[in-house]
């Protein structure tokens, strides 16, 4: 357990310190971040207090979907929002030139992909927000794909009606996600008997050989598991063969 608890404070730091870097480049933020800026915007409080605040209210939103945090997902809540605000307080102020802007932009998407790794790798519960994707899923709203294009043009949307920033970093956070995450899970470990990723999603999806309880009919040869990585296993499948492409 002190491993994973390192690996996840290791992970969620990574990436509150990736929007943080973001946020000083004003090149333009991953969706919930536009949110959570525009929010800031308007009401006077810091960035990283207002992702504290919507976290917690997307986690009252698990309650109807059944679904059961863990100490990742109250983790990701405080220590993201808390990284937020530490690093632009100590990064006070952006680059002074375009190029330095555009290099804060790149590192901050950068950090998420070994964050996300160590995150997802320390296996404590998914965030709030994938938890809400998750469970939408999970009840039949949709698929994750879906759902989670659906949710963060509704949250982008309103973060730039607010006053957030939308640009070339939304754009270029948005394309890179899923491999920069597979990347770095692949390089961890953290699902080496396979993985695909949505790249349109930032999904990453695992696969593993399916095991089945004591007692219940044999799997056939080759069957798998799927599941969104993070979080508890949603709908796993038996399917001869192997899995073309992650269904999301």
């Amino acid at each position: 357990m002190p491993g994973r608890l390192l690996r996840l404070v290791v992970g969620l730091v990574l990436c509150g310190g990736g929007i943080a870097l973001m946020v000083r480049a004003n090149l333009g933020l991953a969706p919930w971040s536009v949110l959570d800026q525009g929010l800031a915007e308007r009401t006077g409080l810091q960035i990283g207090t207002l992702s504290i605040i919507t976290g917690a209210i997307v986690l009252t939103m698990w309650v109807p979907l059944r679904q059961r945090p863990g100490i990742g997902t109250v983790a990701n809540i405080v220590l993201i929002g808390l990284t937020i605000d530490v690093v632009l307080a100590v990064v006070d102020s952006p680059p002074g030139s375009t190029a330095g802007r555009a290099a804060f932009m790149l590192l901050g998407v950068a950090m998420w992909g070994p964050g996300s790794g160590f995150y997802i790798g320390a296996g404590l519960g998914p965030g709030p927000r994938d938890g809400l994707m998750t469970g939408l899923h999970a009840n039949g709203v949709g698929s994750i794909r879906v759902v989670r294009t659906a949710l963060e043009v509704v949250v982008l949307t309103a973060g730039w009606l607010l006053g957030g920033s939308v640009g070339i970093g939304t754009v270029v956070f948005a394309v890179t996600i899923g491999p920069n995450v597979q990347y770095f899970l692949r390089l961890l470990g953290v699902a080496p008997r396979g993985i695909t990723e949505a790249a349109e999603a930032g999904t990453v999806v695992v696969e593993e050989p399916a095991a089945g309880a004591p007692g219940d009919q044999a799997q056939p040869p080759g069957a798998v598991a799927r599941f969104v990585a993070g979080t508890r296993p949603l709908s796993p499948m038996a399917e001869p063969g192997p899995l073309p492409t992650a269904e999301t």
